[in-house]
């Protein structure tokens, strides 16, 4: 049996995986292919992993869809991009509520086509009942602008005499976080081969284990999952606590 092929049993899976889904554009290059023909394929690979992770027992997954720094793209490409993106809301809505996924959506929201915030909503208010797997998308996001946004209603708390500055902690501030309700991130992958966050959970990534593959998105498999969530429990988690 290929040593990526399936995870030990005795093995507990992370409960949160965060991924950075990079590489369509080179996937679609290689090919001699439009760029969207490689994002039509990563959201295939969205497919993949998602039905894996709710059969691999993670209970969260976060996937980082568009950025805030993904406007600068050509008009084409974005136009290209929010179009995928209403198809798929579309096509696995009814499915993510069969299968008991629910699904929320991070960033802001205000930039994207009214029309498009609707089918967020939609999907929102579906799947909110459901508990077996939670995925989360990062739709317009920048994780500097969260934690500004996230310091700004502290500070009207605050000034409203709501809070008092003192009490103002790390529990408080995770609550004003887009992310509130989800625990942090156990592991962060990022494909394509690049070794950076692009300003993704910055806050939440803080003690996650890091893994960067080489495989770009539309090629990403259960058996690349397996291999991360595998090389992840190598790993000695020791959160600042003692050094090696």
């Amino acid at each position: 049996m290929d040593a990526a092929s399936s995870i030990r049993p005795a093995l507990t899976p992370p409960v949160h995986i965060a991924l950075i889904m990079d590489g369509n554009g080179r996937w679609a290059k290689r090919r001699g292919l439009p760029r969207f023909a490689g994002h039509q394929q990563g959201a295939e690979s969205v497919r993949t992993v998602v039905r894996s992770c709710r059969e691999l027992g993670i209970r969260f997954v976060t996937l980082y869809a568009f950025s805030s720094e993904n406007w600068k793209r050509p008009a084409s490409e974005v136009d290209d991009l929010m179009g995928l993106l209403r198809l798929y809301v579309r096509r696995e809505r009814d499915e993510l509520v069969r299968e008991g996924v629910r699904v929320r959506f991070i960033g802001d929201r205000t930039r994207l086509a009214p029309d498009i915030q609707g089918l967020l909503d939609e999907a929102e208010q579906r799947t909110a009942g459901n508990s077996l797997l939670t995925v989360c998308i990062a739709l317009n996001y920048g994780s500097r602008s969260e934690i500004v946004d996230a310091a700004r209603r502290i500070a009207r708390q605050v000034a409203a005499g709501l809070l008092a500055p003192d009490a103002v902690d790390e529990a408080t501030f995770q609550e004003a976080l887009d992310t509130r309700g989800i625990p942090d991130p156990d592991l962060v992958i990022r494909t394509s081969g690049e070794q950076r966050l692009s300003n993704f959970l910055l806050w939440q990534s803080a003690y996650a284990e890091l893994i960067f593959t080489p495989t770009l998105w539309p090629d990403f498999s259960r058996a690349d999952l397996e291999q991360a969530i595998s090389e992840y429990h190598r790993r000695e988690r020791r959160y600042g606590t003692t050094s090696g």
